[in-house]
């Protein structure tokens, strides 16, 4: 390639890097439940012990029960980096019209 190929190609990299640094991937699994309700009331959520934050600024967080298509599955906390002016509202249950949905965890505006 030449050089002009390899510096756009340089240059396109940072910009995506940079446009990229402030995102945050959730992994998909039981957490991705959308279907109907659920009619067996939720486990009472789990003790889990929590390490060391893998740096300044990030928070834990907290497990869930998520539904697996006829049984409940734990799925383990995890630490995400903190967002300025945001704060982190865990996964959670909620009884309503013909039994229970989830209302997956997310950042909300402070």
């Amino acid at each position: 390639m030449s050089d002009r190929i390899l510096k756009s190609l340089s240059a396109a990299a940072v910009v995506v890097s940079l446009a990229l640094g402030g995102c945050v991937v959730t992994p998909v699994g039981p957490d991705a439940y959308v279907g109907t309700a659920v009619t067996l009331e939720p486990p009472p959520l789990r003790t889990e012990v929590i390490g060391v934050a893998p740096g300044p600024g990030y928070i834990w967080t907290g497990g869930y029960w998520g539904w697996a298509g006829a049984r409940y599955q734990w799925t383990t906390g995890h630490w995400l980096r903190a967002r300025p002016g945001y704060y982190w509202t865990r996964s959670h249950w909620v009884r309503g019209a013909g039994g229970w949905r989830r209302a997956q965890g997310h950042w909300q505006r402070r």
